[in-house]
């Protein structure tokens, strides 16, 4: 139920909720939300003001009225693109941002699903309107291209927020909020109780974003955890603080304006050395956490965090299966996108490209191993030819860890093709660097690549059979886990195999992509992205998982009286 006097936010967008559950049912292609940055969609002046509202936000500090804390985080961002963002956050220890989000909790569990629902709809349309302004945000803290950032950063990261909330409200209203109970007598009367059931969040959420995508891994959390009835804390990385600070001022806004307590969404920036992420992690009163991030850290929460539900994401070992190929010019260029896009930031990058030795069939005739990863050479060199272009493919590399991987990698196997540096036109101190790919081979190489190489790294490796390569994707992803993989195969029964091998593996598959769909891209409201079934991950975005976790439905019951039973 909303606070009297104040906006119905769950009736101007019912429609939009009821069509967003539809949309998790069906599976097919559904957004509200315009992917492109085009003046059709968002507006004559949209572009021109989401960039001033972003160089306003430099050097400067970003206030949050009202927000609980003392003191300064001192700026920490530094643009890929090579300048510093200049910008100070409000200062909140652990225990005054558990604190407050605790005590704004009553009056948003009382509210309801619908309004609760109806809220973060609103929270979500206001965010849409912001996209230009958040894609630099994102851009300028994650080092993706432009274009990229406003999908990522914007629309796409809203359709997860969204879908998050479809399947948070949904699951909320599977049960009636009353029912009145009646058993029949033999000998008297029936037994006739009412019953009330209240969902009810399980208390403080956290959410520990990654420096990649910080809107995109961080949104189906958040909006999952707030729509259940829980207060969020928001603990970005240091090095992508704007675009969830946005996000923060922006549901903050939106609450106060419903009638809730500002302080059901609170953002506990910190510098580099305060690593403030374990201490949270094992307040009492956080019962929720989602993080995205390294393997070693996810782990650690898993393991200590014992007293919260916790969703990861964390690393894995993305692998492309080749067998055979009806259109191997198609498979290329689909391949070297994919190794391309972002320079390879991507959790959902390929790495391991396990393919025979002696070759595998294609319409142009059998490719070697050897071959094959010349032509893939190629392949990234044409599409990486123009500066420009490249550019706008490539972004930036997001920090120096990246880099330093990158140059450890110029050291394994075969290069096959080094890792150059290309030139920003726009911003010369940008560093942006072209894909690596490296010759192994199956049996001598495994400790290089049974590990990921996070960036523009991947490996050819050779193999003995598609069947050796089936085995190898198996064993490799059901111990380290993935959050895609691929293959090509003209060959049914290979394609059967795949997909036992995939369930096996518990990572979803991908099959001959060689058009404009690409295995590092998902779509919300059709594609699931993660799973618990495999070490990469412990939860997917999103299921009915995702969200059932985060609440209990309570019960109260009291007698009906004699006489009323009579008349009901």
């Amino acid at each position: 139920m909303k606070p009297p006097d104040r906006p119905d936010f769950f009736a101007r967008h019912r429609e939009l909720l009821e069509r967003a559950v539809a949309a998790t049912a069906s599976r097919r292609h559904w957004t509200p939300y315009p992917e492109s940055p085009s003046r059709s969609a968002y507006g004559e002046d949209a572009a021109r003001d989401g960039e001033v509202a972003f160089q306003k936000r430099l050097a400067t500090h970003f206030a949050l009225p009202g927000h609980p804390g003392e003191g300064v985080v001192a700026a920490t961002e530094t643009s890929p693109y090579g300048f510093p963002l200049d910008i100070t956050y409000p200062r909140v220890t652990p225990d005054e941002a558990v604190a407050a989000a605790k005590a704004a909790t009553g009056p948003w569990r009382d509210a309801g699903p619908d309004t609760r629902a109806g809220v973060a709809a609103e929270i979500l349309a206001r965010l849409n309107a912001a996209s230009f302004e958040i894609a630099h945000a994102v851009q300028h803290t994650t080092g993706q291209a432009f274009v990229m950032a406003f999908q990522a950063g914007g629309p796409h990261a809203q359709d997860r927020g969204l879908e998050a909330v479809a399947y948070a409200w949904a699951e909320q209203k599977r049960h009636p909020g009353t029912a009145r109970w009646s058993k029949p007598q033999r000998k008297s009367g029936p037994l006739v109780m009412d019953k009330k059931f209240t969902a009810v969040g399980r208390g403080v959420s956290l959410l520990v974003a990654c420096n990649t995508f910080p809107t995109w891994n961080g949104y189906p959390g958040l909006f999952a955890s707030l729509v259940t009835g829980n207060p969020v804390v928001v603990k970005p990385h240091p090095g992508a603080v704007l675009p969830l600070a946005i996000t923060v001022h922006t549901a903050r806004e939106v609450l106060v304006e419903a009638g809730f307590d500002a302080d059901l969404v609170i953002l506990a920036a910190e510098a580099p050395e305060d690593r403030n992420a374990s201490v949270f992690a094992l307040h009492p009163d956080v019962r929720i956490i989602d993080f995205t991030g390294s393997t070693a850290f996810g782990d650690w929460l898993e393991d200590n965090a014992r007293q919260a539900v916790v969703h990861t994401e964390k690393a894995g070992l993305n692998t492309v299966v080749l067998d055979s190929t009806d259109d191997y010019r198609g498979l290329l260029g689909n391949l070297a996108f994919s190794l391309s896009l972002y320079s390879g930031q991507m959790c959902t990058a390929p790495q391991n490209l396990l393919i025979p030795r002696d070759g595998f069939a294609t319409d142009e005739g059998t490719k070697s191993a050897d071959a094959f990863a010349d032509d893939l050479s190629v392949a990234l060199d044409r599409l990486l030819a123009d500066p420009a272009r490249a550019a706008g493919t490539l972004g930036a590399l997001v920090n120096d860890g990246v880099l330093a991987r990158l140059d450890e990698a110029a050291g394994l196997g075969r290069t096959v093709r080094a890792s150059t540096p290309v030139r920003h036109p726009e911003h010369p101190d940008a560093v942006v660097r072209t894909p690596l790919v490296a010759r192994l081979e199956a049996e001598s190489d495994r400790e290089t690549y049974a590990r990921e190489w996070f960036g523009p790294v991947s490996f050819v490796i050779g193999t003995e059979s598609t069947e050796h390569s089936l085995r190898l994707f198996r064993e490799t992803v059901g111990e380290h886990g993935a959050l895609t993989a691929a293959v090509h195969s003209t060959d049914e029964e290979v394609l059967e195999a795949a997909e036992r091998a995939a369930l096996d593996a518990g990572v979803h598959l991908s099959e001959n992509l060689t058009g404009q769909v690409y295995v590092n891209q998902s779509a919300a409201f059709s594609d699931f992205h993660g799973s618990s079934a495999n070490p990469a991950a412990s939860a997917t975005l999103s299921d009915p998982a995702f969200v059932t976790g985060r609440f209990t439905t309570l019960q109260s019951r009291r007698p009906v009286p004699a006489e009323e039973s009579i008349r009901v």
